[in-house]
């Protein structure tokens, strides 16, 4: 069942999302070769906090950290640990946060010090990927074209989407429906309404999805 949102509810959302984006632009900040994704984990967990948040990923059906730390072709859900991030890597930090009742969740894919020009061009296509879908989000569309959106723009450049792993609407739960995949057919699927919420996570791949 989609769960549509007040404007009420929709602000206390904007609250913890703006939490999500305050931490990881603080973990940009700090990343550099030779930290473990641990001390990452300890950090985040100590903004979060800060911010009058609670990390949702904490205990999620028993995920043990704060954050997902996900390196080079890792997708998601990466466990923080004693790994140290070494210089030309990828590293991707998923962050979800929980504030009066309301989760926000958000990711992004950061380069380790130096990384060769095809890795970079890869993490520009994926920001490209994120823009175009939710340039996609509009009342009339439907979910397919969101998808698509993602689809198209990443294979155009010679990458892939992965087909495994969605998107998902939020809201009170962390994952609710629709799934958002990171493929499909254009005006297909969820029809795009007023108070539908939804975290778009584009899966962008060199090589196979």
């Amino acid at each position: 069942m989609i769960i549509y949102k007040s404007v009420k509810e929709i602000e206390k959302m904007r609250e913890a999302g703006a939490i999500v984006k305050k931490t990881l632009d603080m973990l940009s900040e700090n990343i550099k070769p030779g930290m473990t994704t641990a001390e990452l984990d300890n950090l985040a967990d100590d903004i979060i906090r800060s911010q009058g948040g609670i990390p949702s990923f904490k205990g999620y059906n028993g995920f043990p950290a704060n954050i997902c730390t996900s390196i080079n072709d890792e997708v998601v859900h990466g466990i923080p640990g004693n790994r140290r991030i070494e210089e030309g890597q990828v590293i991707g930090i998923d962050v979800g946060v929980y504030k009066d009742g309301y989760h926000g969740d958000g990711a992004w894919t950061f380069a380790v010090g130096e990384v060769d020009d095809e890795t970079r061009r890869l993490l520009e296509v994926g920001e490209q990927c994120l823009e175009k879908a939710i340039k996609a989000v509009r009342i009339g569309n439907f979910i397919g074209d969101v998808s698509y959106a993602i689809q198209a723009h990443a294979e155009k450049n010679g990458f892939s989407v992965v087909r495994d792993l969605v998107g998902h609407g939020i809201g009170r739960k962390m994952h609710e429906e629709p799934q958002v995949p990171n493929y499909g057919r254009p005006h297909s699927g969820v029809p795009l309404k007023a108070g539908l919420v939804i975290a778009i996570e584009p899966m962008v791949n060199s090589g196979a999805y």
